[in-house]
């Protein structure tokens, strides 16, 4: 009997954590579903302008499921923008970049960088801008998503101390100036230039900043 108690114990036992798993994969698939309706809304009709209930329309659940997910829009954008970095790979690519021996290979693989990061979610920097306007906390997030970003192009930069003639904080300024959102909207989204061409417009003012004559 005692054998038999033991064995049902285990058994109630891994059917709770089945379940328990269930649920949290189910409470993690409805927040990337809304997620996803909420990036669709906020590129097409502008964050401000998207309601939670427009989003939980969209997403196909109701307006309780999206407080209860996320509690607020701007958690929902924070997540929308980390979404975005792991399907660019971005921490992945900065750490090669940084890897890269060469200083003049590691500047081009920065401008590649910069240029997959945006062409990987352009509508989500696009968010990410017009959301400025938005309430102090939610500004919050985002100077801490720009500072973010920042930090990586500097390790980037500044990783070349001592390996190029140029100065390295100069470098870092170009970096930066070419990674505002109106650069590669007016150049690749506006006017049709490749993302090649892109990369190897970055790639030239980073060399000859690093490599003056």
């Amino acid at each position: 009997m005692h054998h038999y108690c033991t064995e049902f114990s285990v058994s109630v036992i891994s059917m709770n954590n089945d379940v328990k798993g269930y649920r949290q994969q189910q409470a993690h698939a409805t927040r990337i579903r809304i997620a996803e309706a909420a990036r669709r809304l906020f590129a097409t009709r502008g964050y401000s302008s998207t309601s939670i209930a427009a989003v939980a329309a969209a997403a196909g659940v109701a307006t309780r499921t999206v407080y209860a997910a996320f509690g607020t829009k701007r958690e929902i954008l924070s997540l929308i923008c980390e979404r975005w970095l792991e399907a660019a790979g971005a921490r992945e690519l900065a750490a090669s970049v940084v890897a890269e021996a060469d200083p003049r290979m590691r500047l081009r693989a920065a401008a590649g960088w910069l240029t997959n990061l945006y062409a990987a979610g352009f509508d989500v920097v696009e968010i990410l801008d017009a959301a400025t306007d938005e309430d102090e906390q939610t500004r919050e997030l985002l100077r801490a998503k720009l500072a973010g970003r920042n930090d990586v192009m500097a390790a980037m930069t500044g990783s070349l101390a001592g390996k190029i003639p140029g100065d390295p904080e100069r470098l870092g300024s170009v970096f930066r100036a070419f990674a505002a959102p109106g650069v590669y909207r007016e150049l690749v989204v506006e006017s049709g230039w490749s993302t090649g061409e892109f990369t190897d417009l970055i790639a030239d003012a980073l060399l000859r900043t690093a490599f003056p004559a």
